[in-house]
């Protein structure tokens, strides 16, 4: 009851995004019932059933991620002081959350299964026939267990992937070394003159020494870990693909579409995940080349907003590559013939594509609303607003700028074995 309060007194953008989420869970259980209509409807063994079920799996996975970026940015679930005094702390929070994600995505699921019996003439309505009933089965009694167990691994993955996201997490422990004696004079230091000494703690340290250089840089901020795993990953899809493209049965989507071979989903998915795993390493590194050789106030609150927001940025920015380098790859392929796309292939390359760019969206609201008291004491300083819009559109045209050839080069490389 309390995670459907929340819901409901929630502002318009926040149920917005929700409803983008009920209807990506929607179309993802459409898809799911679609292959199972086209598994009943086709009866003999072959593998053309399992093929369109696998293809099903990159909507579910991009629905899943964009249900967990909206969960991020749920301000109702978010820790605020006071809350714990009620008893709602973090843990508790986070369960809300995931009610609320599983809400949302169980909703859609509903939807969908409304749609589909609606479409197949068991409710109420126009039965279709024709090429339509290749996959709503019209003809033959829809098992509800079966349908039931596809709709339900959509919300409980949203649900499960939005709890480890939002758990609570404790800060780690800081191995602290004993202080060594000091010798007199161990650093050039003369005994007598202890005011020369220079603190060892960092331009920051609150200790007795000689008076900090202004002009010295502040520490620069830990890089991400990912990028050597992320090469790896993303070196290991480009092989599949190529060797997946040579021999395999084909891989037939939902639709009248059938593509290459089986293999080659595979390889796209590990391609997606290498881009995921090194997307935050390449922004931080977007950062700390804007902030090189002598940079002003401009470059410099660029560079170190990239870096903070690069573990959230990043890696929804590197499925939104993958997807990208995916449809290049595909338009390469097909250039000069004209594949015969049905409603369903249309309907899940919308899903992927949607759920993707709206989750990098997403995560970029994210980061503006954690930066926020930033802003804010920027504007109290005097600092003007073009500063911080300019800033805003460095940051964008140093990611285009480095994530713009790197999707061309990968799609290429993916396309290149598929057109041979």
């Amino acid at each position: 009851m309390l995670a459907l309060r929340l819901a409901r007194g929630a502002h318009s953008v926040v149920q917005l995004r929700r409803l983008l989420v009920v209807a990506a869970s929607a179309g993802t259980g459409f898809l799911l019932l679609c292959t199972l209509g086209y598994a009943l409807a086709h009866p003999d063994p072959s593998a053309g059933a399992l093929l369109r079920l696998l293809w099903c799996l990159a909507p579910a996975a991009a629905t899943v991620h964009f249900a967990v970026a909206v969960a991020r940015t749920d301000p109702g679930t978010r820790p605020r002081p006071g809350l714990s005094a009620v008893g709602l702390g973090p843990g508790r929070l986070m369960a809300i959350s995931a009610v609320t994600t599983a809400l949302s995505t169980t909703l859609g699921s509903i939807l969908a299964l409304l749609v589909f019996l609606h479409l197949r003439g068991d409710l109420p309505g126009m039965s279709f026939d024709g090429d339509a009933a290749s996959f709503l089965a019209s003809d033959q009694p829809l098992p509800l267990p079966a349908a039931l167990t596809l709709l339900l691994p959509v919300p409980l993955a949203a649900s499960l992937a939005s709890a480890v996201a939002l758990r609570p997490r404790s800060p780690r422990p800081t191995r602290s070394r004993p202080a060594r004696p000091r010798r007199p004079g161990a650093d050039g230091d003369s005994p007598r003159e202890p005011s020369r000494t220079r603190a060892k703690s960092g331009p920051y340290a609150d200790q007795p020494g000689r008076p900090l250089d202004p002009q010295q840089p502040a520490p620069p901020l830990p890089t991400p870990g990912g990028l050597p795993w992320g090469i790896a990953v993303l070196a290991a899809g480009l092989a599949v693909e190529a060797y997946a493209s040579r021999s395999g049965p084909g891989l037939a989507l939902p639709g009248r579409f059938t593509g290459g071979p089986a293999r080659v989903f595979g390889g796209w998915s590990l391609t997606a995940l290498g881009l995921m795993l090194a997307a935050p390493t390449i922004t931080h590194l977007c950062g700390r080349l804007l902030q090189a050789v002598r940079p002003g106030a401009l470059r410099l609150l660029a560079g170190r907003v990239l870096q903070e927001e690069a573990r959230r940025i990043g890696r929804p920015l590197g499925v939104v590559c993958a997807v990208a380098s995916g449809a290049y790859a595909m338009a390469t392929v097909y250039s000069g013939a004209r594949p015969s796309f049905g409603p369903l292939s249309t309907l899940g390359a919308l899903l992927v594509a949607g759920c993707t760019v709206a989750t990098l969206l997403t995560a970029a609201v994210e980061a503006k609303h954690a930066r926020a008291d930033t802003t804010a004491a920027l504007l109290r300083l005097g600092a003007p607003t073009t500063v911080l819009r300019g800033a805003a559109l460095l940051r964008a045209g140093a990611l285009l700028a480095v994530f713009g050839p790197l999707t061309w080069v990968v799609a290429e490389l993916a396309a290149l074995p598929l057109t041979r």
